[in-house]
Order: structure tokens, then C-alpha cells, then sequence
């Protein structure tokens, strides 16, 4: 089943527990984006609002006592998006709430998937695939249903070879 639109925040925001996402493009190519990574990207300072909205969400789950993460998977040299998220979009969202790791593959992939779908695991229980093109355009959001069993163990490998986003930031500089 597809999920757009209200049918897509509707189903994120039922979760009751925690919401852990994979997310493994080196670059996403979302038109609400472009002018804040072309910004990122000729030097010029963050806007204070950058990302308020996603923000206000992520403290509204932590609030209501749920948690939410992800492992963002990474291959040396960051992209420049990988440089905007580090820069720009992480740091924000830890500060709201989330608990965001980094997996660098470069050396060891350590058996994930690394194709042109991410995924969000709800629950434990709920999967969505987030599907992209190569160049980093969402395809669709699919809702999955069948045994997610594989993406229980992803997420447990994953989670056992990420470290803390500033950890990570710490090695890289």
C-alpha cells in the first residue's frame, strides 16, 4: 500500500513506542531542500527556522514518552549532502530529540541493504520502505506487510556497528 501526503503522517504519527529509520542514500533530492543546501553549500550561515517543523514534531513524540532514531549510513568522502545533513540537519534534530547514529561502510557493509530503498520501522511491528532513484528523488513511501524478521535483524546489525553521530563527527575532523 502507498502512502502520501495525510495517509503518510497519519501512519508516522500512530506509532506508540519508537520509530527507528535506515536511511543509506548519499544524497536526497527533495525540491523543499534544494535552496537550503544550495545555501549550505555557497557558505552562507543556517536560518534560524531551518527544519523548525520537524523539530517541533520530534519534541512532541519525546514528550508523549515515545522515542524515535536512525542510523544514517555513510561512505568516505561525505557528499555534499552528507556535509549539509552533518552541518545543518542532525545537529538540530538531536537537540529536539532524536537519537541519531552513523554507520560508515566504507570498509565493511556488513551484509545491510544498501539498494535504493530506506526504511522506517515502527513499533517493531509496521514497516515502510522509503524508495528512491539513484539520484535521490523519493520514488514512494510503501507501507509493507509479511515478516519483517530481516529488518529487525538490519536494524540490531546496524545498531551494533553505528556509533553516536558525535563520536563519529569527533573521527572525521
Amino acid at each position: 500500500m502507498l502512502l502520501a501526503g495525510d495517509a503518510w503522517r497519519q501512519e508516522f504519527d500512530s506509532y506508540e513506542r519508537d520509530a527507528w529509520r535506515f536511511e543509506a542514500q548519499p544524497t536526497y533530492t527533495m525540491p523543499n531542500e534544494a535552496e537550503n543546501v544550495a545555501r549550505f553549500l555557497r557558505g552562507e550561515p543556517m536560518p534560524p527556522t531551518h527544519n523548525e517543523r520537524w523539530h517541533e514534531r520530534v519534541r512532541g513524540f519525546v514528550a508523549s514518552g515515545r522515542t524515535i532514531g536512525r542510523v544514517r549510513v555513510v561512505r568516505e568522502t561525505l557528499t555534499d549532502y552528507q556535509r549539509y545533513q552533518f552541518a545543518w540537519g542532525i545537529p538540530g534534530n538531536i537537540a529536539a530529540g532524536e537519537d541519531i547514529r552513523v554507520l560508515d561502510i566504507t570498509h565493511d557493509d556488513h551484509g545491510l541493504p544498501l539498494g535504493g530503498t530506506d526504511w522506517w520501522l515502527f513499533d517493531e511491528v509496521r514497516l515502510v520502505h522509503l524508495n528512491y532513484r539513484a539520484d535521490g528523488t523519493q520514488i514512494n513511501r510503501e507501507l509493507r506487510t509479511g515478516d519483517i524478521t530481516p529488518y529487525l535483524e538490519w536494524q540490531r546489525t546496524a545498531l551494533a556497528h553505528a556509533v553516536p553521530f558525535a563520536e563519529y563527527v569527533k573521527s572525521i575532523e
